[in-house]
């Protein structure tokens, strides 16, 4: 009878709301549930390469960076600072200004090495970058970091200019395509170098942080789940109270 109810010409509508609607809350607390699994397959990749012994990328060839974000890696070669870029709307104690990707040559390739925040009002140009040259042999310790295209959430992709020049301020560190204007081979990954507390001259290198948290997922998935049976069993008793209320 009141599944009758439910369907008739009066309440079709709402029932049918009520199912899209539960539907709906049960997807979004699977959704939730992925993003918790993700995260856990994040930590354990970050705790797996934290354990690994540090990358020396002189002496081994090695496969598969992409896959070793996170790891501890060294490397000496020279800075290439005639092709160094920057990334802007980087920030350092509320201050806007840059961070410079530097190529650094070593055994017939180069790897990109984010050598820190520099301020914005006093480095508009590529020429006044220059003021944090360093020459001669340079030796980085840091870690594996992979570059992003594009911000999982809004910002702007990058793209060449049309006319085949150069392009020297990124909004995102995007690895693939800073090396595609590089005439050398390039390595599918940077560097962020280990952070110093006392060092507050720029380029500052920023800290690599990562949360080994579960995050809210798994709240936030038992919110969903518990709104979906809200919507989905307390629907049939207000149908019942409506035809109680009409007698």
């Amino acid at each position: 009878m009141l599944l009758r109810r439910m369907f008739d010409r009066k309440w079709a509508l709402a029932t049918c709301l009520v199912l899209a609607g539960t539907i709906v809350l049960i997807r979004l607390g699977i959704w939730q549930l992925d993003r918790l699994e993700t995260r856990r397959m994040n930590n354990a990749h970050y705790v797996e390469m934290q354990s690994m012994p540090r990358l020396d990328l002189n002496l081994e060839t090695a496969e598969l960076l992409t896959e070793m974000e996170y790891r501890a890696v060294e490397v000496t070669g020279m800075y290439d600072l005639a092709n160094q870029v920057a990334v802007r709307n980087q920030y350092y104690e509320g201050q806007p200004g840059y961070h410079l990707l530097t190529p650094l040559r070593f055994n017939g390739t180069a790897v990109l090495i984010d050598r820190g925040w520099i301020p914005a009002d006093v480095n508009s140009t590529t020429e006044d970058w220059r003021r944090y040259d360093e020459s001669g042999q340079i030796h980085v310790e840091g870690v594996i970091r992979l570059g992003s295209g594009k911000p999982v959430f809004g910002g702007v992709e990058d793209s060449l200019p049309a006319d085949g020049s150069r392009l020297d301020v990124w909004n995102n560190a995007d690895v693939a395509r800073i090396a595609d204007q590089l005439s050398y081979p390039t390595l599918p990954i940077y560097i962020q170098p280990e952070t110093d507390a006392n060092d507050t001259i720029p380029p500052i290198p920023s800290t690599s942080e990562f949360e080994l948290t579960e995050g809210p997922h798994f709240g936030y998935a038992l919110q969903w789940f518990t709104f979906a049976a809200i919507l989905f069993f307390g629907y049939p008793f207000y149908l019942r109270k409506q035809d109680l209320n009409n007698r």
